[in-house]
């Protein structure tokens, strides 16, 4: 019998920043996909999707020359194949999970990295692999191959494991302070929009950047600095100002919580306020948090929460709140007041 336990994940700082080549901050968390896996005869993966009540299987001679959108099973296995992997036992698989589907901690990219693990783990190559290794084959299969919009952060935060900061030019992560102190998880309720959101902030804020190298040939994001910003402002089309705007000042942002977070005693109200900030971008540049989750978060920050944003690429979903021991309750219910459909504490995994 295979195990595998993967978990969820948070998007501190640097959301819409990777697909710019810019850094981000995420961690994992205590809510997992697990997959268990017995062998079979059949020749075929025969999968049992416990928590969506549904059963799938693949043969094990599947040609994978017509994969259907949003198959990541069937991706992983073409990716893999082409790095010399063979299929040649069967199992009766069984999926099932804590993470909420279609809300901003990743489920799907946990479910990728499950996959890959598990048919690294058949091919008695789990020693042999390493973590950003099945962060790049998962970034690979769920991202290059149907040729969607996101960044690699899911995919590497996921394998990797931990609180960590992603170079996305180069996939190098530097592991931080994993003390963010105590962390509630609240579910919106709202569906996402993902792919809608994540098209239209990458699309616009690529603009606004290239508006600038149209002038400045030389310019390079992750070296402007804030002054960049007013010297180039006029230079951006007015209805992309917004996106410039995002684009620079959450790279910033970012920068800041690294520097705050390698330090020995991370300083929570220094990390809560760098995380409404870039709340306050993405929900008035990117424009990707709906009134109903601007309004929940309001509320968990009159109740005492440190810092509190959204999860993910938006649109709806989950958001994140830092709070402290002594309020932590009445921020739970500061989320439920204002209709948050459930409200969890979480710890970061590593």
């Amino acid at each position: 019998m295979i195990e595998i336990k993967v978990p969820a994940r948070i998007c501190f700082y640097g959301d819409h920043q990777d697909y710019l080549g810019l850094p981000v901050i995420a961690g994992t968390i205590d809510r997992f996909i697990n997959l268990r896996a017995t062998p079979n005869s059949n020749k075929q993966y025969l999968l049992k999707l416990l928590d969506l009540n549904e059963e799938t299987s693949i043969s094990l001679d599947d040609d994978l020359k017509a994969i259907q959108p949003d198959d990541y099973f069937r991706s992983v296995m073409s990716v893999l194949k082409k790095e010399g992997f063979q299929f040649d036992q069967g199992y009766d698989i069984e999926i099932s999970g804590n993470i909420p589907v279609n809300a901003g901690l990743s489920s799907s990219s946990a479910l990728v990295v499950a996959w890959i693990r598990f048919l690294v783990a058949t091919q008695d190559k789990s020693d042999d692999i390493s973590n950003y290794q099945i962060g790049r084959w998962a970034y690979e299969a769920e991202v290059l191959f149907f040729d969607q919009p996101g960044g690699l952060m899911d995919q590497y935060t996921i394998a990797q494991k931990g609180l960590i900061y992603i170079d996305t030019q180069s996939g190098e992560s530097t592991r931080l302070s994993a003390d963010m102190g105590k962390l509630l998880v609240a579910e919106s309720g709202v569906p996402k929009k993902t792919l809608e959101v994540l098209k239209n902030a990458r699309v616009y804020q690529q603009r606004a950047v290239d508006a600038v190298k149209k002038v400045h040939s030389e310019f390079e994001l992750e070296q402007a600095s804030l002054a960049d910003y007013e010297a180039y402002f006029d230079l951006v089309p007015e209805e992309l100002q917004g996106y410039w705007y995002a684009a620079v000042y959450n790279y910033h942002i970012t920068l800041e919580a690294k520097k705050e977070l390698l330090t020995a005693n991370p300083d929570a109200q220094v990390l809560g306020d760098l995380m409404n900030r870039h709340q306050i971008i993405l929900q008035n540049q990117i424009q990707n948090t709906p009134l109903e989750m601007v309004e929940m978060m309001d509320a968990a920050r009159e109740a005492g929460a440190v810092g509190a944003k959204i999860i993910g690429s938006g649109g709806g979903g989950c958001m994140v709140a830092m709070v402290t021991d002594d309020i932590a309750e009445k921020v739970k219910q500061a989320f439920l007041d204002k209709g948050a459909k459930a409200v969890y504490e979480v710890e970061l995994t590593s």
